[in-house]
């Protein structure tokens, strides 16, 4: 039985879906003006492990993930590259979609971009208007009305008395109140507009996930992802929109069913961000680490508490993989085969994701598995480990490829044994070789130094009873 936390009602739940055996989720998606960095890096891993297990679970899922293309940020970077807003914004959703791949995450089924529902903003603030919960100002901007949506502040858990006294808001002399928000902008200079019954602009960012979401999904749906830094405003404000634009007879209509949000990501227990000049992109990460490393450190921890980014823990993340991995050298790829549920740690791995999707105690399932494969050399097992492991998109590739770093960037150079080129794998089987040649001309101190210098070079060897073989320290 799946149980959720669900953000707006604080408490863990029995997932009940609208429409038997069908799951529909939107997730809040990126801005594309910039390379992803890792906050987007774990709501991409995240959902995707959501949207796999409920799968898994035997749901039909309908994943919906936005592209915002239009907003200040954007203008402002394509004016200073002296570029096109859609050159822009098309370079980075290709770089977005790059990313993605290296991360092992599968493609939402759909990826709206809010360029291409103007018009269904428009009816949405159109109705908003009408119904008296938004209202056009004297300079061309339409703003919404907060204080007419008795709901507001419930998913923050806030009252609007408290929101007005803690909460720094733009003073605007065209608002009535200062805490509405802009649904429509007046056109600009040098900005892209649109016509709409009040006159040429641009939409406000809330109101496009109100518009895509309600479009693809309809006016209820199940679940809404998104990082825990949009559940105030922006989610708060997508309730307030949505609720109020499909009311009907003056009683608003529920919006989502569970509310799901993922943990900040700090860096060196600091929260990320670029003024403190601790921001990492994806491309810069996977620079240094393997992105299955990656991967297996956002999973590693909940989704719902904070991930905090060092060096150090991408390094433990490695060795860890490296454990799994090890555990899985001379079982073979095979083709994935049903899991037997009852098996213990089946059950077990089940219990775990359909807590929460408790990801660090399925993790844990995977290690025991591991040192069980260790001790028996069992291959059922071994195939369990792998067939577990790919609900969490990690171990599908041959544990050679990702010990012997196939495919990785590597500086390392081989210096260590007189050489001037990079230890690609042929040179590290030749070393090998002379090792097993000096060992059997009983040369130990030649065998030793050669095992050394490869270690030296990051090189391990690893010495079996069917043989020598090694990995990328």
């Amino acid at each position: 039985m799946l149980k959720i936390y669900n953000t707006l009602a604080r408490e863990k739940q029995v997932f009940t879906p609208i429409i038997a055996g069908k799951v529909s989720m939107y997730v809040c998606g990126m801005t594309v003006y910039d390379y992803c960095h890792l906050g987007h890096a774990r709501v991409m891993v995240v959902f995707d492990m959501v949207s796999r297990w409920l799968r898994v679970s035997g749901y039909a899922v309908k994943y919906v993930r936005n592209i915002t293309d239009i907003d200040d940020k954007i203008i402002k970077r394509a004016n200073e590259n002296k570029e096109t807003i859609a050159q822009l914004t098309q370079r980075f959703i290709h770089a977005m979609d790059e990313d993605s791949v290296q991360l092992g995450v599968i493609r939402p089924d759909i990826e709206p971009k809010a360029t291409d529902f103007i018009e269904g903003m428009i009816g949405m603030i159109s109705a908003l208007v009408e119904k008296g919960f938004a209202y056009a100002a004297d300079n061309g901007d339409v703003f919404y009305a907060v204080k007419n949506f008795d709901g507001y502040g419930k998913l923050s858990g806030k009252s609007l008395e408290d929101l007005r006294a803690g909460e720094r808001v733009e003073v605007d002399t065209h608002k009535k109140d200062p805490m509405d928000f802009v649904l429509w902008k007046s056109v600009k200079p040098n900005e892209p507009s649109w016509d709409s019954p009040w006159g040429k602009g641009r939409p406000g960012w809330h109101i496009e996930c109100s518009a895509m979401s309600s479009h693809h999904l309809g006016e209820r749906f199940d679940i809404h992802g998104g990082g825990q830094d949009l559940q105030f405003p922006h989610h708060e404000n997508e309730i307030a929109q949505s609720e109020a634009a499909h009311s009907h007879d003056g009683k608003s209509c529920q919006m989502v069913n569970y509310w799901m949000h993922n943990g900040f990501v700090r860096v060196d227990d600091e929260k990320m961000s670029k003024s403190l000049g601790n921001f990492f992109t994806i491309r810069t990460v996977l620079e240094k680490y393997d992105a299955e490393v990656v991967r297996f450190f956002i999973l590693r921890a909940h989704y719902r508490s904070p991930l905090n980014y060092s060096d150090q823990h991408l390094d433990d993340a490695k060795l860890a993989l490296t454990r799994l991995y090890t555990a899985l050298r001379g079982h073979h790829m095979v083709s994935a085969e049903a899991i037997d549920w009852q098996h213990a740690q089946a059950a077990r791995f089940k219990a775990a994701l359909d807590d929460d999707f408790n990801t660090p105690e399925a993790m844990a399932v995977l290690f025991d598995l591991a040192n069980e494969v260790n001790k028996t050399k069992s291959v059922a097992v071994a195939a369990l480990l792998r067939n577990l492991a790919a609900i969490l998109g990690l171990l599908q590739r041959d544990a050679n490829e990702f010990l012997q770093g196939v495919g990785q960037v590597s500086n390392i150079q081989s210096n260590a044994v007189e050489m001037n080129q990079p230890f690609d794998s042929d040179v590290i089987d030749r070393k090998i070789l002379e090792r097993i040649a000096a060992k059997k001309a009983k040369n130990f101190a030649e065998a030793d130094h050669i095992r050394k210098a490869l270690a030296e070079a990051g090189i391990i060897l690893e010495d079996t009873p069917q043989g020598t073989t090694w990995r990328r320290a």
